[in-house]
């Protein structure tokens, strides 16, 4: 009897919601890719193959082929966010956002995919491994190095000029 990959969705979907947030910002964009991801999956839910790795990992291979066909837009969204002023909190954490994202822009899309996938949709370093074909120390290797350009990227940002 084929399991299938759908029948608990309430944890996936917030997990595909993660990764896809991290990769286009939270709301609405973020709502559609993730709706988008489980319509795939939906239309193509007979091609799951339980030995090849868990509900989440295939669904997040689904998910990068809807987010870039999102991403250009979002950012443009975001550019024009920028551009507005929000009052007292809200424009504390829109600025916030819009320099994380910023600095998310400078990475390479690898670097950009294992931050998504390990802080986006809280993905283990195995989890990455069977879905990027890695070891799972080379994944931790990698999502440290990430992080450390995007932390240099971010200090780019908040202090242009300096060394």
């Amino acid at each position: 009897m084929r399991r299938d990959p759908l029948a608990h969705p309430d944890r996936l979907i917030r997990s595909v919601y993660a990764y896809v947030a991290y990769r286009v910002g939270p709301g609405p964009d973020a709502e559609d890719i993730t709706s988008d991801v489980f319509e795939r999956a939906l239309r193509y839910r007979e091609s799951y193959d339980s030995a090849l790795g868990e509900p989440m990992a295939w669904l997040i291979g689904i998910a990068p082929s809807a987010v870039n066909g999102a991403f250009v837009d979002a950012h443009r969204a975001l550019d024009s966010i920028e551009e507005q002023e929000a009052p007292g909190d809200l424009a504390d954490d829109t600025m916030r956002r819009l320099t994380l994202t910023q600095a998310a822009s400078r990475l390479s899309e690898r670097d950009r995919e294992l931050i998504a996938l390990r802080y986006g949709a809280g993905l283990t370093g195995n989890q990455i491994g069977v879905l990027l074909d890695m070891s799972r120390n080379a994944v931790d290797v990698a999502v440290h190095r990430a992080a450390e350009r995007l932390r240099e990227a971010l200090g780019e940002i908040e202090n242009p000029g300096s060394p």
